[in-house]
């Protein structure tokens, strides 16, 4: 996936975010690497996180380094609280401090409810909800420590969960996902609260069927494919650029008064397709 963030449609080019500098977690493949490179083609200097897959985190990071700006992957588990607190810390160190968190890492262990193991229900909120928790809390505490700075950007700091549609749409066989997105959603929500009399920004982006490696079978074959169109009334399966470019635009000042708010990036997935013709 790693040279598709330049292919694919759409793609942001304008210098929305010059000079600041942004995290971004599982940023070596899917929706974290074309996040990382759109950032970074936006003018922010970027901190590539990985967990496995060194190699292709440095390729990521090359790309970035193309457009003129800063950037370095960094290994971490968002799940571990001491990794997370020395990412942000080493962040700082080399950056100066951090103005975009992208809290996109995140899993899947897929089983029916009765088959599910408590390690694999765990595992997936561990990374996809605690990890959140860990990355927005060690942000808050270098956005609240700087404040504004006003020639950078009208807030001290914006943070963007990356959720899913399921985070409103139940999907039998994937409870310890879905729970784990309906709490990012009302995570988002309280911080948002929270912080926004501080002059800190958070929001969530909700990416419906994106082509990423995570879910190659819903999308690889024209068969799956033209089954997965059932579920998408604006018929075509979303490229990881069409989150990519969400995040940026909400990152930036542009949507300075966007607060609290999921944007949900789906072909309209979530306006129940089923019910078009009947209900």
């Amino acid at each position: 996936m790693a040279g598709n963030a330049d292919k694919n449609r759409g793609t942001m080019s304008t210098q929305l975010l010059k000079g600041q500098k942004a995290l971004v977690t599982g940023a070596n493949s899917g929706i974290g690497l074309a996040t990382a490179v759109a950032l970074g083609r936006a003018g922010a200097d970027v901190v590539v996180n990985y967990v496995v897959g060194a190699d292709e985190a440095e390729k990521v990071v090359a790309q970035i380094e193309g457009f003129g700006v800063r950037a370095y992957a960094h290994e971490a588990d968002v799940s571990d609280e001491d990794q997370v607190v020395a990412m942000v810390a080493r962040m700082v160190e080399e950056f100066g401090t951090i103005d975009i968190m992208v809290a996109n890492a995140g899993l899947q262990r897929d089983a029916p409810v009765a088959e599910m193991t408590l390690a694999h229900w765990q595992k997936v909120i561990d990374v996809n909800l605690t990890g959140q928790f860990l990355c927005a809390r060690e942000a808050v505490k270098e956005f609240m420590r700087r404040g504004v700075v006003e020639e950078v950007s009208r807030s001290a700091g914006k943070i963007i969960c990356m959720s899913s549609v399921h985070q409103v749409i139940p999907w039998s066989g994937h409870v310890n996902y879905a729970s784990s997105k309906g709490g990012v959603g009302m995570l988002m929500q309280t911080l948002a609260q929270e912080l926004a009399p501080k002059g800190i920004r958070v929001n969530a982006v909700a990416p419906g069927a994106i082509r990423t490696p995570i879910n190659r079978d819903a999308w690889s074959t024209p068969e799956a494919e033209a089954d997965l169109m059932r579920l998408i009334p604006y018929r075509r399966v979303g490229d990881p650029d069409d989150i990519a470019n969400a995040v940026v635009v909400l990152a930036s000042d542009m949507l300075d008064y966007v607060v609290g708010t999921t944007l949900f990036v789906d072909g309209g997935m979530t306006l129940f397709p089923g019910f078009a013709t009947g209900g």
